[in-house]
């Protein structure tokens, strides 16, 4: 191999890995269970829109988090140092400038698709604006609205894009409207293992706010949400109890352990109970869950 096409590979590598590394912890928040909800809750499955979905997905995502950890590095230089622009692998100038050529691109991407998908990706644009450039991601209410925008239209996008439809069935607007209320509920959850970098970037989440009062809520959210959603899926006594048993275990370890090590495994443990949430609507789809 020449020196040029070595340096080439070399170079080709070192940027594959900077987006990985933007996107790598977010994996287990969403990319996992946004694709599982597309899946379960797209009337039409093919292996081609499936990956066309999880592209869309991705570089949504990473459109996010390039723009985000670019205006959050003091944070993550206390959370997340091996992020790229606190580990030095790129600056935040630069950083900044990749997320508009990301919106574009993504913007683009999306019109290969459908209108809806096209409007779906200027949509996520703009909540990306109003949190990080606006800055309401730094409010406690309107950070948690946000995110439940953003995360609603990535299910909105990967399902438009995986069932090919440029509509959406009853299931479907059921199933995105308990996402954004569960979210709504509890997504507070990713709060509580970055308590010290959100304190030192100024931010004011609501275990800052309300150390006691925020442990409570969590232990009655879970089990009460999961309840909730038992009923609406109509699942079957056992599904209910085990589903019900899941939410509320991570429900009590969020209120017995309080400390940043547990903390970061109460939040791995959300978004399982978040991907048996996505799970649900099986019951409608594939008559699964009646158990």
């Amino acid at each position: 191999m020449s020196y040029f096409a070595a340096t080439t590979l070399h170079r080709a590598l070192h940027h594959f890995e900077t987006a990985w590394l933007f996107t790598r912890s977010d994996f287990k928040t969403t990319i996992f269970p946004v694709m599982i909800f597309a899946i379960v809750v797209s009337p039409h499955h093919n292996v081609l829109a499936l990956f066309y979905a999880l592209c869309w997905l991705w570089f949504h995502l990473f459109q996010f988090n390039v723009s985000n950890q670019s205006c959050s590095i003091h944070e993550d230089v206390l959370n997340k140092p091996w992020r790229p622009v606190p580990s030095g692998r790129i600056s935040a100038k630069d950083s900044r400038a990749l997320r508009w050529a990301l919106m574009v691109f993504c913007l683009g991407l999306s019109s290969l698709f459908s209108l809806n998908a096209v409007i779906t990706s200027a949509v996520f644009a703009v909540l990306i604006i109003v949190h990080d450039d606006i800055h309401l991601g730094d409010h406690p209410i309107f950070k948690n609205l946000c995110n439940v925008g953003g995360y609603v239209t990535l299910e909105l996008g990967s399902l438009l894009i995986l069932s090919r439809e440029s509509w959406l069935d009853g299931t479907s607007i059921k199933a995105l409207s308990c996402s954004a209320l569960v979210i709504l509920l509890t997504v507070h959850a990713q709060d509580f293992a970055d308590v010290n970098g959100d304190r030192r970037s100024g931010r004011r989440t609501l275990p800052i706010i309300a150390p006691e009062g925020s442990r409570i809520y969590m232990f009655c959210a879970f089990p009460l949400s999961s309840f909730a959603l038992a009923s609406v899926w109509s699942l079957g006594p056992f599904s209910s109890l085990l589903f019900v048993s899941m939410s509320a275990w991570v429900g009590i370890r969020y209120y017995l352990f309080r400390d940043e090590i547990r903390d970061q495994a109460n939040y791995r443990l959300y978004n399982i109970w978040i991907m048996g949430v996505h799970l649900l609507p099986a019951t409608v789809r594939f008559r699964a869950l009646a158990w």
